[in-house]
């Protein structure tokens, strides 16, 4: 039994295994947890659990051999340093605000090497000092990414994320033009069965076990006949593709996003790249001290529609589904 330290309060329990047993792989504190071998005061949990400080987690046995420790973080090239400098939007001594590049996955996985986390990993010396994510961006979504320089830090934002203080504004180009033009989505999520595991739909009848309530606010900021439309969103919960799945769901997919039937019969000369962008982001300060509120300018694909369109950036956008 481990209890959880108060500056680990606010964090979620992979997240907490993975500070405390590095090696143990993520597929194993899975099956662990749906076998119900891992127990927060003795209630089963899931990898998602916020945990509180002063908990107890059951930690079941493990494999008896100790594992070898964690490698040191790999030090950064001079490249990769730049790299970083250069997408960073905000820094203070407690946190970084960065603007990911559409492309770059935010975390690793089988085949993905190259993530925006292994670089945060060498700006640490052990895997207590090293910055750590907040939240996450799908692979090709571009904007703000939010990251704790430590533990405590991450564990104060995760408590805002989890009560909505946190208030983010995405920008989007879609098919077609929503009617009416400013509204609600509130569809509960599942993830899809077989060859499309990797996307969700819209939850059936009977499934409110497995769903995941999800809402969206969405406002048309300016149209383009009524072929495209550029909306700003305002996500209330933070599912998987949420965004995405949304609006597909109300038949007004993002351009360019293949997993959405956004790529098909895109307009003439607008390249075939998903068109979401973390435009925006506000929150308190984790000090106490004031609020944090940064806005991201557009990646490069979103530039050219924007003009091919017809489109004037412009800072009453980042308010409309906000508004709502």
């Amino acid at each position: 039994m481990l209890t959880v330290e108060a500056s680990e309060d606010g964090m979620r329990l992979d997240r907490w295994f993975r500070s405390h047993y590095a090696d143990l792989p993520h597929s194993r504190l899975e099956k662990l947890l749906r076998t119900g071998q891992v127990r927060v005061d003795g209630a089963r949990a899931k990898a998602s659990t916020r945990l509180a400080a002063g908990q107890s987690v059951r930690i079941p046995p493990l494999p008896a051999t100790a594992p070898a420790p964690s490698p040191a973080p790999k030090a950064l090239s001079k490249a990769e340093r730049a790299f970083l400098a250069s997408i960073t939007l905000y820094e203070d001594d407690d946190l970084l605000v960065l603007n990911k590049p559409p492309g770059i996955a935010v975390q690793g996985g089988t085949k993905t090497t190259h993530h925006l986390d292994r670089l945060l990993e060498g700006l640490g010396d052990s895997p207590k000092t090293r910055p750590r994510l907040v939240h996450r961006l799908d692979r090709d979504t571009s904007g703000v990414l939010v990251v704790a320089k430590r533990r405590e830090v991450a564990a104060k934002l995760g408590r805002a994320f989890q009560t909505r203080s946190v208030r983010k504004i995405y920008w989007a180009l879609v098919k077609g033009v929503p009617k009416p033009p400013q509204g609600k989505v509130d569809a509960a999520l599942v993830k899809a069965a077989g060859p499309e595991g990797d996307r969700v739909r819209k939850a059936r009848p009977g499934e409110q076990e497995v769903a995941q309530s999800a809402v969206t606010y969405y406002a048309a900021v300016d149209r383009a006949g009524q072929e495209v439309a550029w909306l700003s969103l305002k996500p209330v919960t933070g599912r998987q593709h949420q965004l995405r799945a949304h609006m597909a769901i109300i038949g007004h997919p993002i351009l360019g996003d293949e997993k959405y039937q956004g790529d098909r019969d895109l307009p003439e000369g607008i390249e075939n790249k998903l068109h979401l962008h973390a435009r925006r982001i506000s929150f308190p300060h984790p000090s106490g001290e004031g609020v944090v509120d940064v806005t991201a300018p557009l990646p490069d694909h979103m530039l050219a529609s924007f003009a091919a369109f017809g489109f004037a950036e412009r800072d009453e956008a980042d308010a409309g589904a906000g508004a709502l």
